[in-house]
């Protein structure tokens, strides 16, 4: 399956490569070389197809629990001040994605979209310390009786040139739902309550709508 913001790369793709194909065809007379473009072009459109793709998940409901948003691994876990919305300090895990993560974006927590932003911005690595205030990005924020506030930010990385974010404002939203799509590599953070206990621990591999990053206590 794939995610629907990856259709019309996909066609665009697939109709370049096959011109090139059919030009090459008609223009060298050299076997091998034409073998070598045909390869290379399929190797490319498989290349495209599995960034877009978008396997189901099976999300273990819980208003208690943090899931990760994305696939990835663990680069940062610290409390940090968050200048945006909370205005004090947070625990922030971070999960950066490769381009050949998942790169579907899913709610952490259940509940209502209180907070959703987009901000233009610069497009540096996304483990840059500047990144997350930089970058192109936006914040969401979730709240539900349970978690509280959580807030989620998707980061776009030097590669990554185009966010996408399905969160509005008064949504009721359910854990491990499709909250959007960011495209190639890039970097979510989740802030947390300080205290949170987590359940993940730098450089694990985690995945989105699945791993449980953090347990709110009451």
């Amino acid at each position: 399956m794939f995610h629907k913001e990856g259709y019309k790369i996909m066609i665009v793709t697939a109709i370049l490569l096959i011109a090139i194909n059919v030009l090459s065809y008609s223009l060298i007379n050299t076997y091998w070389i034409k073998f070598a473009i045909l390869i290379v072009t399929i190797l490319l459109f498989l290349l495209v197809l599995q960034f877009f793709r978008n396997p189901k998940r099976a999300t273990a409901i819980n208003k208690e629990t943090v899931v990760s948003p994305v696939d990835g691994k663990v680069v940062v876990i610290e409390e940090v001040h968050e200048k945006e919305y909370f205005k004090d300090k947070r625990l922030q895990v971070s999960i950066f994605m490769s381009p050949i993560n998942v790169h579907v974006t899913r709610h952490p927590v259940g509940g209502k979209v209180k907070f959703s932003k987009y901000h233009p911005g610069k497009f540096l690595v996304a483990w840059h310390p500047k990144s997350s205030e930089e970058n192109e990005r936006t914040t969401v924020v979730v709240e539900n009786e349970v978690t509280g506030e959580i807030l989620y930010r998707q980061i776009a990385g030097a590669m990554a040139k185009r966010i996408v974010n399905y969160a509005k404002e008064g949504d009721e939203v359910v854990q491990g739902s499709d909250s959007g799509f960011i495209k190639f590599g890039s970097r979510v953070d989740v802030f947390m309550p300080l205290g949170t206990p987590l359940n993940v621990e730098l450089n694990q591999k985690v995945k989105g709508g699945v791993t449980v990053i953090g347990k709110i206590q009451d």
